[in-house]
């Protein structure tokens, strides 16, 4: 094995009627509380860490057979290459299985190439201190989904294998709540025949409307995402309309993840032809107008600098007692500002 840190012993005996492959066999089979997913059990097979009578296994597809014992030497969580930093944080929740974070507008949620500091996660390992179990056999926190760097909001992290397995499901499975508040180019009318014969758009009975696509990278822009009919990954977004700005040039709608794609709302309400105001990717080059809207109005979405997104509920089951927990963001002062420039209600709460 290519760590040396001190492992625990992960027995498992092959079932009834197994997959062939080793790698499936124990992806079926490996106990729940093991909380080993397909890529971690991939990496321990990788790195020699399963055994079958002490002979190292170490290709995905050696043959098993119906009561095979076999041992995965499971190593404790290693440290984090990501360093810490003492950025303030507002923690909604926090218990020995997550974090509930209210995140500012501006960061990043993951260390990346462009962004190797300052993020998220820098920001949890200093408020953690050490105390994180491990996800994915390393000590740092368990992403479970991303808001981008300028969308305000909620978001839920894990602090064990455990967690992220059970809240990664609940997302996958669309069993967990995710409502943002977007200020868009245009008013969505469910009337409007324009909107109606756009591909992928339909209305859905309770009044809202309904956006199916397919979304994957653009094919000349790979920081960009794009609508596809087909290829791509499925992506649902429920759309409702809260109320009509700036003399019909805006609206403030809320908007209902079925699924979470990269980019997903952003993309769909600029496929549906309502960009939300200030984004820079999405938006379109689309202005309000002055002499309609007023030189307030005009003035803030004109200044408005980042994308008019902000995730104002979260709600999921917890992963150690299946209680639901839900949590509500107020508006940021600077989303607030804009839909007030517009006439529309800063005390505007989820329904």
């Amino acid at each position: 094995m290519s760590s040396a840190l001190p492992s625990a012993i992960v027995a498992v005996t092959v079932g009834p009627a197994p997959p062939t492959r080793l790698d499936k066999a124990l992806a079926r089979d490996v106990p729940v509380e093991a909380h080993l997913s397909r890529s971690r059990l991939a990496k321990l097979i990788a790195q020699g860490a399963v055994r079958r009578g002490g002979a190292v296994l170490d290709d995905p597809k050696a043959r098993v057979a119906e009561g095979d014992v076999i041992e995965i030497a499971v190593p404790s969580a290693e440290e984090s290459h990501i360093l810490p930093e003492d950025i303030p944080l507002d923690i909604r929740h926090e218990d020995d299985d997550l974090v509930v974070i209210d995140k500012p507008a501006g960061m990043v949620v993951h260390p990346a190439p462009g962004s190797p500091s300052g993020t998220l996660v820098n920001a949890l390992l200093h408020h953690f201190g050490g105390t994180l179990s491990g996800v994915g056999g390393m000590r740092r926190p368990g992403i479970v989904h991303r808001i981008d760097k300028e969308t305000s909001g909620l978001l839920v992290v894990a602090k064990s294998d455990r967690a992220h397995h059970a809240l990664a499901a609940q997302f996958a499975a669309h069993s967990a709540e995710r409502r943002y508040l977007a200020i868009c180019h245009g008013v969505p009318d469910r009337a409007d025949p324009r909107l109606l014969g756009t591909r992928g758009v339909s209305v859905e009975a309770g009044g809202g409307i309904r956006i199916t696509t397919q979304l994957a990278r653009h094919k000349h822009d790979r920081q960009r995402q794009a609508v596809l009919f087909e290829g791509g990954r499925h992506a649902v977004t429920h759309v409702a309309l809260e109320e009509t700005l700036a003399g019909g040039q805006a609206a403030l709608v809320s908007c209902r993840l079925e699924t979470g794609r990269t980019h997903q709302i952003r993309v769909h309400m600029a496929h549906a032809g309502h960009g939300l105001i200030g984004d820079p990717v999405y938006g379109g080059r689309r202005k309000l107008s002055q002499k309609i809207a007023g030189d307030a109005a005009w003035e803030a979405a004109r200044g408005f600098s980042r994308q008019a997104l902000h995730a104002e509920t979260l709600g999921f089951a917890h992963p150690a007692d299946s209680r639901w927990m839900r949590f509500e963001s107020p508006l940021p002062a600077d989303f607030a500002a804009l839909l007030a420039a517009l006439g529309g209600d800063t005390a505007h709460t989820s329904a």
